[in-house]
């Protein structure tokens, strides 16, 4: 079909070791770490998030990026996004983007989204407890744009109208974004390779105009924190036992939703906007991996009631164009944050099933 949306899953390459995580967080360290220390807080609370058929894989090998292109294009994914971290003329997590396009495999499209915001300990991208900092300069928005050129130029990479598609997470922290918006586009097309396609994130600040800061689109990051119903309470007796300090009570300790109000509050979400944004969705959620307490935990996703948020997606979302029709899965594989398509030992294939059963039959 014409109208057919194309699904663009975002990628976490944090899965093979590099030197900073080792100085950081130990020799070895990569996004299993945090994965596997994950307990269940409550009854049914499902932790830890391990992986099914792909296994406890490394990035390093070019291989496993195949087959999980592969598995996405399989069930019905256009293609990956993959968080690119620069600060400074210092990247991060670059090794397995940077060999795919050496090696040009696999065929399958990407593109890339800036992570600007701070490194922390907290993973948070906030100011304290800075592992990395982000700095902005002319010169640095001139070097950053000469690094991406040759992604920007691979076949592979997605475009809208010939232009290729740039995400950046948040717009709103580089303090003159129109200037770095006329660097980078200056320079994309003195290099031949023409103007860009920039979709800022909504993860934060939402209902900027991307046209105000030169961007051409937003894109709508779920969880959208701003737009969550209110948490699950735990039962007065349970409250006071946690008062009482006799037994601690993960919901007074961490945010708990359920994830269908979750799904029911998105897809009821009035839009009430003038510009183009496109729309995003989340498999599951639960970062305890992350964090020993105020976790952020959608509880009882299944598979069915991700289909039917996605479902709704596809039957809703008018394209602004022939080629602007994407949307954002979050994510292909966030192990830490329980939110990935990937397979797992408690639900093995079915949430990618679930995913090729709405786009597979537009």
């Amino acid at each position: 079909m014409e109208d057919k949306l194309r699904a663009i899953s975002l990628f976490l390459p944090q899965y093979h070791p590099f030197p900073e995580n080792d100085n950081w967080h130990g020799k070895g360290f990569t996004e299993w770490t945090n994965t596997t220390k994950a307990k269940p807080l409550f009854k049914g609370h499902y932790q830890p998030h391990e992986p099914a058929d792909f296994g406890f894989y490394d990035l390093r090998l070019n291989e496993i990026h195949v087959q999980q292109a592969e598995a996405a294009r399989e069930h019905g994914i256009y293609g990956f996004c993959h968080y690119h971290c620069w600060f400074t003329g210092k990247t991060l997590m670059e090794r397995p983007v940077e060999d795919m396009l050496r090696l040009g495999k696999p065929d399958f499209p990407f593109c890339l989204c800036w992570t600007n915001e701070n490194w922390t300990r907290k993973w948070d991208g906030g100011n304290r407890e800075v592992l990395i900092e982000q700095k902005y300069s002319d010169e640095d928005d001139l070097e950053h744009i000469r690094y991406l050129l040759p992604f920007f130029a691979d076949k592979r990479y997605i475009r809208i109208d010939g232009k290729p598609v740039f995400l950046v997470y948040r717009t709103e922290m580089i303090p003159n974004i129109n200037r770095s918006v006329e660097i980078w586009r200056n320079e994309a097309i003195k290099s031949g390779i023409g103007d860009l396609y920039l979709i800022r994130v909504e993860a934060f600040e939402t209902n900027i105009d991307p046209a105000s800061i030169g961007f051409d689109a937003a894109c709508e990051f779920q969880p959208n924190w701003h737009n969550l119903p209110m948490y699950e309470k735990d039962t007065l007796i349970n409250q006071w036992l946690h008062k009482l300090k006799i037994r601690k009570s993960a919901y007074l300790e961490n945010k708990i939703w359920k994830y269908e109000n979750v799904a029911f509050q998105a897809m009821n979400y009035p839009p009430k906007i003038n510009y183009k944004r496109y729309l995003g969705i989340t498999p599951q959620w639960d970062n305890t991996a992350r964090r020993k307490s105020d976790a952020v935990i959608f509880h009882d996703s299944t598979p069915e009631k991700y289909e039917h948020w996605l479902r709704h997606i596809c039957d809703n979302f008018t394209p602004y164009s022939k080629e602007e029709n994407i949307f954002f899965i979050n994510a292909w594989n966030e192990w830490a944050e329980g939110n990935h398509l990937e397979p797992c030992q408690k639900w093995g294939w079915k949430y990618l099933e679930a995913t090729a059963n709405v786009l597979l039959n537009q």
